[in-house]
């Protein structure tokens, strides 16, 4: 994976990074591309035709949705350009990424209830 690669550097110009903490950064990085992922998925899912609106409640909720969806993507952006400064303590990284995750928790259970309810009267 290309987040693997960027993630293999000295943290803070540190020589000591201990294994367990590179491993467990790597973890999170692993997690954050599989969820960016996904969420590509879900984008195209709510913009199929299948998905439309039907009321005034469901448009502002999909607009919702798409500003959650350009938060995500900025978010990502910023951790990966983080990532490839190379000059970030692994404990910023680590509390960025979670928050991220977190993030992608809340985009996900969103879309879920958004493609339930539209489904619904299909």
């Amino acid at each position: 994976m290309e987040v693997l690669m960027h993630c293999k550097f000295k943290l803070n110009g540190m020589d000591n990074v201990t294994k367990n903490s590179t491993e467990q950064l790597q973890g999170l990085l692993i997690r954050m591309e599989r969820n960016n992922n996904i969420v590509r998925q879900l984008s195209k899912k709510i913009n199929a035709y299948t998905s439309e609106p039907t009321n005034p409640s469901r448009f502002e909720k999909l607009h919702e949705l798409r500003r959650g969806f350009m938060f995500f993507n900025a978010q990502q952006k910023h951790i990966m350009g983080l990532i490839e400064q190379r000059r970030v303590s692994s404990i910023k990284l680590k509390e960025d990424i979670k928050l991220h995750l977190n993030q992608f928790k809340k985009l996900e259970k969103d879309i879920a209830a958004y493609l339930l309810d539209v489904n619904q009267y299909s």
